[in-house]
Order: C-alpha cells, then sequence, then structure tokens
C-alpha cells in the first residue's frame, strides 16, 4: 500500500468512526408522550434517587448490564429547595460537552426518559444524601468504570460514593464486565434493592 493510499484509508476509518460516535450520542426513539416534571414531581422528596431509561443507543447497552431489572440506564440524585427541583448526577455526555457531575432542572433529566422509577433509601434522611451529592458537582466522568478512580465518577458510582461515606454499611451490588475486565454497578443496585423502596414508576416505551 502506497503512502497516499494508507493515508486515505486512515482517513475513511476516521470518518466512520466520528460517524458512529454521533450516530450513538443521538435520539434513538422519541415517544409521541412525554415524561414531565409535572407527572413525577408530586412523588418527589429530598434525596431521592430517579433513575431512567434514556433514548439513545448507549442506554440500551447500559440497561442490559443489569441482570435481572433492565428498566433503567442512568440514574441521579434528587434535590429539592424551596420547591426547586433539580438532579444531580454524573453523566456521560461527551458530544454536548455534559461528562461530568452536573445538577441540572428535572424538565431537563426527564427530556430523554423512556421510563422513571423513583426510589427511596429505607429509614434514613435523604437531606443527607443530597447534601452530600452537592459535593461531587464538577467531578469528570469516569469513562473507565474504575470503582477506585475517586477523581472520576460514573453515574452509578455517584450513589456508591455518596452511601460510603453517609452509609458505609449499605453496600450496592456490582457485576463483572469481561469487556472491560471490571466490576460495575448496575442501576439494580437500586431498583431491585432491599435497602430502597420503589415509590413511582412510568413508561413510555
Amino acid at each position: 500500500m502506497t503512502f497516499k493510499k494508507k493515508w486515505v484509508f486512515i482517513a475513511g476509518i476516521l470518518i466512520i468512526l466520528i460517524s458512529l460516535f454521533f450516530l450513538i450520542g443521538k435520539r434513538q426513539f422519541i415517544p409521541k408522550v412525554k415524561l414531565t416534571s409535572g407527572d413525577i414531581s408530586v412523588h418527589l422528596m429530598d434525596g431521592d434517587i430517579i433513575c431512567r431509561l434514556g433514548d439513545r443507543l448507549w442506554s440500551h447497552v447500559f440497561k442490559d448490564i443489569s441482570p435481572v431489572d433492565k428498566r433503567f440506564s442512568h440514574l441521579g440524585i434528587v434535590r429539592i429547595v424551596d420547591d426547586k427541583i433539580t438532579v444531580i448526577h454524573a453523566e456521560g455526555r461527551a458530544i454536548e460537552g455534559m461528562d461530568s457531575v452536573n445538577e441540572t432542572d428535572l424538565d431537563e433529566f426527564l427530556d430523554i426518559a423512556l421510563a422513571v422509577g423513583i426510589y427511596r433509601l429505607n429509614d434514613f434522611d435523604g437531606g443527607m444524601i443530597s447534601s452530600e451529592a452537592l459535593n461531587f458537582i464538577g467531578y469528570p466522568f469516569d469513562w473507565n468504570f474504575n470503582l477506585d478512580d475517586e477523581n472520576r465518577i460514573y453515574c452509578t458510582e455517584l450513589l456508591h460514593r455518596i452511601l460510603k461515606i453517609i452509609a458505609p454499611e449499605i453496600r450496592l451490588i456490582t457485576v463483572f464486565q469481561k469487556e472491560i475486565n471490571k466490576e460495575i454497578i448496575p442501576l439494580e443496585a437500586v431498583s431491585n434493592s432491599e435497602y430502597f423502596s420503589e415509590i413511582f414508576f412510568a413508561s413510555v416505551y
């Protein structure tokens, strides 16, 4: 292969990879009915865990990490101050410049949701959860999904880190992912856990 042909080949591969990257990040399913804060807010308390199934291609990859309950692909921590409801979550939307722990309005969190579940830690003050979540805002998203790296955080790891501080006796389950050779925390660590009660569930999927 000549030098020129080699670079044409490499350029072609790069174009394909970039195209796939943007395709994965785009919405794969847009429902006619949307879940809004009006549907959800009446059920929420400060410190609740809100789970969703997103409408991106990767959302369906993440939900399948859970061995049993495959309803969700992402979670966040609910924060309520003076009737304003926000969600603190570690988001990996690098294409949109949102690959860090951030605080978003509830409606923004729900914008890509095909399903939503609300979970409450049993016999615990939720305010402690939301207050501790504030300390992680700005942490970069952990694309290596490494629970031992304390400088980066992925979505379920945020809750794991909070519980280690305020309720270390509570352990979230992990599952081994051979593709990355790591133990990671699935969404059902919350939705199928004895430590949490399901308060609400709705789906438009």
